[in-house]
């Protein structure tokens, strides 16, 4: 029998500014389902994020429905851990940066909501032209500066296993 060893992308964990805040805006995204919130006191949890110190870390993970993968982390570092908070990105995508994909069944509805929401650098959809297909995308920034990518295509896409364009 062949077995995985690894399993699909379960979340993406973004460490916040402020973690009310980028649950409202995830909340705006369809991510309002909390798959678990609490604060970590155990010292394993600074120690694994590479802190010589401890502090609690408060912690909201959330999901939009279905299965417990593809899900969102924030957390909230203790203030006294010193934690580095760089210059929050602006603007179009940067060397080394990771994107947080989504598609989307209506592309302006959702950027409205995401603007609505504390979208710090949000563009107009371009429409994006491949070989097999066109569908509207963006790029768009959360509060915290993190980059998003929105595609307007059925959400159900997402249970395809096969390849795209095929």
């Amino acid at each position: 029998m062949d077995r995985k060893q690894v399993s699909s992308l379960i979340r993406a964990t973004i460490f916040v500014r402020d973690l009310e805040r980028a649950a409202r805006f995830y909340a705006a995204l369809g991510f309002d389902q909390v798959y678990w919130e609490g604060v970590l006191t155990d010292p394993s949890a600074s120690t694994i994020l590479g802190f010589a110190d401890h502090g609690p870390l408060a912690i909201r993970i959330v999901k939009s429905g279905g299965p417990n993968f593809g899900m969102i982390g924030l957390f909230g570092i203790d203030p006294a851990l010193a934690p580095v908070a760089p210059p929050m990105r602006q603007g179009p995508a940067q060397i080394g940066e990771v994107a947080l994909v989504f598609y989307v069944r209506d592309i302006r509805a959702t950027l409205s909501a995401l603007r609505d929401a504390g979208a710090t650098w949000s563009p107009e959809p371009e429409l994006f032209r491949m070989a097999h297909r066109a569908q509207l995308e963006v790029c768009l920034r959360d509060c915290d500066g993190v980059l998003l990518n929105l595609v307007e295509t059925d959400p159900a896409e997402q249970e395809r296993t096969g390849r795209e364009g095929s």
